[in-house]
């Protein structure tokens, strides 16, 4: 839809036409992109996966370069072989964020965790591949064993750059918070100003500013639990999430201004129009379905041989049995997306002055109608392939979130029980002990009653969770009668606009909180 709108709005009949400037748009939607990226992906489940991980994310990367590149070459003779390789390359990264919503939350945890990671590691080992095959084809030089040595080289320059940045970066914000300076809003634009900081920073260095972005990113994920910042989480939650969403859409619609220009671009000097789109449209659906074709071969193949091997050496799968389904929702799941758009689109308009890049237009149009495809294949086959598949609850998330909670609990009973006055607070008279203690009190049947909560017996369960909820009820219907009344002495003039905000953001973060629970 996104595709859509924007090519209407491009049609001539509108004809708004946005130019773009391949290495800015490269610098300002990737950076922020791989960042949340890293920053979200669970750590643990990374490491858990990594066999299956990285074996999707660089074998298959290059398995897709070399294979799908030499069949581009022969179905289109005019993009050459370096070309070729390049478009195979962009094409190789996949976008876990779009499956997971095609999916919604029916995906089974490991297939998820190996998507997420998948697309985490390949957004990195593609496009640094891609800029290595750009770079022979703008150059016509290329040397196996120099490319790999300095594949290496800058990948690992990018991930030392990523994480002593992101962590310096905390250790700066930590200083500020110890002397005081720690509004939330500095903290955050110091979060924005990381990825493109990192990517700047690995790039004039001579190391991967792709990889760098993603190692902030996920060194921010354990820098962000500095004390004394629970605002600046939830600002900076709900400043990512609405920064991703606009960055994603943007990338689309940005895509869609460009389709007229493409398609008019890739037939331009045809006599007809719809024959010569309609063979386009046909070399799409080959390179498509090859990509496929070779995913699922890869899968298929890596997953008999990981069985086989673990067998040998008699130890149990990390992956366990791949069964059909499983395989084909691994295959339809390489969803291809906003790094592919935008990889594609940093390629040069000109190779020199005055020279325009060859078959552009052409990639940017096979890119596009790719991601199409497998947007559409995806929303189709990943339902049916889900469907009948009933998700067990994840019991050991379950117990951990429950020891997390009982823990934290009994902390803090521990902590108020051991409450004293400091040796500065002056005599303390019996009047304010004993309102000490009734508020004590207080704070510790709230904990209490969260460990009747997470009890292990299912009667104690049972009632705690009826209590929870009738208290839910009584709370948020409360909240409500708040609210109205508050909007109430706005309507009479009783409070300004100042106090209205205020007042009304505590509200929504009370009801927030009783409403999740």
């Amino acid at each position: 839809m996104q595709i859509a709108a924007g090519a209407l709005l491009a049609w001539p009949t509108l004809g708004l036409h946005v130019a773009l400037d391949p290495e800015l748009f490269l610098f300002l939607f990737l950076p922020p992109l791989l960042f949340s990226d890293g920053w979200r992906m669970p750590k643990r489940e990374l490491w858990r996966y990594r066999g299956p991980i990285l074996t999707l994310a660089v074998g298959l990367v290059l398995f897709t370069v070399v294979s799908a590149g030499y069949f581009i070459h022969w179905l289109l003779p005019d993009i050459s072989l370096p070309l070729a390789f390049a478009l195979a390359a962009v094409l190789s990264p996949t976008d876990a964020v779009a499956v997971s919503a095609i999916a919604r939350d029916r995906m089974p945890g490991p297939l998820m965790y190996m998507l997420q990671g998948e697309a985490l590691m390949n957004d990195a080992s593609g496009l640094v591949t891609f800029k290595f095959a750009l770079a022979a084809a703008l150059t016509g030089l290329f040397s196996l064993a120099d490319a790999s040595l300095t594949f290496v080289l800058v990948a690992c320059g990018g991930l030392a750059i990523g994480v002593a940045l992101s962590w310096l970066v905390g250790r700066m914000r930590g200083w500020m918070i110890d002397r005081g300076w720690d509004d939330p809003a500095a903290h955050v634009v110091f979060m924005l100003l990381l990825p493109f900081a990192a990517y700047v920073l690995a790039e004039r260095l001579g190391a991967s500013g792709i990889l760098s972005a993603v190692a902030a990113g996920m060194m921010q994920s354990w820098v962000d639990l500095l004390p004394r910042q629970t605002s600046t989480r939830l600002l900076n939650r709900s400043v990512w999430a609405l920064l991703e969403f606009a960055f994603n859409g943007l990338i689309f619609l940005l895509l869609g201004l460009q389709l007229p220009d493409i398609i008019s671009a890739v037939v331009h000097d045809q006599p007809t129009l719809w024959p010569v789109l309609f063979w386009r449209c046909l070399e799409v659906l080959a390179i498509f379905l090859a990509l496929l074709a070779l995913r699922f071969v890869w899968v298929q193949v890596f997953w008999r041989l990981r069985v086989l091997i673990d067998n040998r050496l008699g130890r149990d799968s990390a992956t366990g049995v791949l069964t059909a389904r499983a395989c084909w929702l691994l295959t339809v799941g390489g969803v291809r997306g906003t790094v592919t758009l935008a990889g594609v689109l940093s390629v040069p308009m000109l190779m020199g002055a005055g020279v325009a890049f060859p078959v552009r237009d052409m990639m940017v149009f096979i890119a596009a109608g790719v991601i199409l495809l497998s947007l559409i294949s995806a929303c189709v086959a990943s339902p049916l392939l889900l469907r009948g598949i009933a998700l067990a609850p994840d019991q050991a998330t379950k117990q951990e979130v429950q020891q997390a909670w009982k823990s934290t609990a009994e902390a803090a009973i521990r902590a108020l029980e051991a409450d004293a006055p400091a040796p500065g607070d002056g005599p303390v008279d019996a009047a304010q002990a004993a309102m000490a203690t009734e508020v004590k009190a207080r704070i510790m049947s709230e904990y209490r009653h969260q460990l009747e909560v997470f009890n292990d017996t299912s009667e104690a369960q049972a009632l705690a969770w009826r209590m929870d909820q009738l208290e839910r009820r009584l709370r948020v219907s409360a909240l409500r009668a708040q609210r109205l009344e508050l909007y109430a002495l706005r309507r009479q003039h009783k409070i300004g606009d100042d106090a209205l905000r205020q007042v009304l953001s505590e509200l929504d973060l009370i009801e927030a909180r009783f409403s999740a629970r």
